[in-house]
């Protein structure tokens, strides 16, 4: 076990180092574990294996590649740089200055990139062939920063257009206050852009009222007005509900009024 050293298992199980060009046989050990901490020797293999699947040893120096379903991420991996992700024989190949080279084995890309001592990164994988570029380090760093920004912006805007369904739930009897309460708090979450879902819940015996809980509604839906279109409705048994929508337009104009208003009454104001 020499060149391994730092070792935590849980539960404890065996570990064996295998010197490169070694050739594996059947699995070293059966009880599943996990590794913490490990250091391998240069030029060989660490081999381990978790519970009863199969591994594949993993020369020393490559990174990890990144996955859902694994604990162990290496968070130095980079996917544009992951060239096995590309399948196909051939690629399309752009140089340093954006310019087409043309379309390449996937082997004469690499060859090229490792004669000019290059960054080869993956442009786009989904193309036909993928799209690779070669990249020097700096302009690689900047391309990096770059796609991260508008990540963050594309995940800002999605979340900007993002709807959030509120839900407000009233008795076939409300009374009158806590009525107004749900209108003005629907009123609200409508002109801030989220969907309202107002349910009337019916328990045993208040099924008879159902007619009364669905008047409620339509009653509910007609105060509201403009500012809302239906989107959904079930006047099902012990399932009254109705979803609401923001109408834009009708937004719009009660954003725009204050500001009307607020200039007419600077105009009033300047005059006298």
């Amino acid at each position: 076990m020499a060149g391994v050293a730092g070792l935590c298992f849980t539960p404890p199980s065996k570990l064996t180092c295998v010197p490169a060009g070694c050739p594996l046989g059947k699995s070293l050990f059966k009880p599943p574990s996990r590794l913490r901490l490990c250091k391998v020797p240069r030029g060989g293999w660490l081999v381990a294996r978790f519970g009863s699947g199969g591994y594949k040893p993993r020369p020393a120096g490559v990174p990890r590649r990144s996955s859902g379903k694994s604990r162990f991420v290496d968070s130095d991996y980079d996917q544009a740089l992951d060239l096995d992700r590309i399948q196909s024989p051939s690629v399309r190949l752009l140089d340093e200055q954006q310019n087409m080279v043309g379309i390449v084995s996937k082997g004469e890309a690499i060859r090229i990139a490792e004669d000019a001592e290059l960054i080869l990164a993956i442009l786009s994988s989904d193309a036909d062939p993928p799209v690779l570029r070669l990249f020097e380090s700096p302009d690689y760093k900047k391309h990096k920063y770059e796609q991260l920004k508008k990540k963050r912006v594309q995940m800002k805007r999605s979340a900007a257009n993002r709807m959030d369904t509120k839900e407000l739930k009233m008795g076939y009897n409300i009374d009158s206050h806590d009525y107004s309460v749900r209108l003005k708090a629907a009123q609200k979450f409508l002109k801030d852009g989220d969907k309202v879902k107002v349910i009337v819940n019916l328990k045993g015996r208040e099924n008879e009222f159902k007619n009364i809980a669905i008047e409620l509604i339509k009653r509910f839906q007609n105060d509201v007005g403009e500012l809302a279109t239906e989107e959904s409705k079930s006047f099902s048994e012990r399932n009254i509900y109705l979803i609401l929508t923001p109408n834009k337009a009708a937004l719009q104009k009660v954003q725009e009024q204050p500001k009307k208003e607020t200039s007419a009454a600077a105009e009033v104001s300047a005059s006298v």
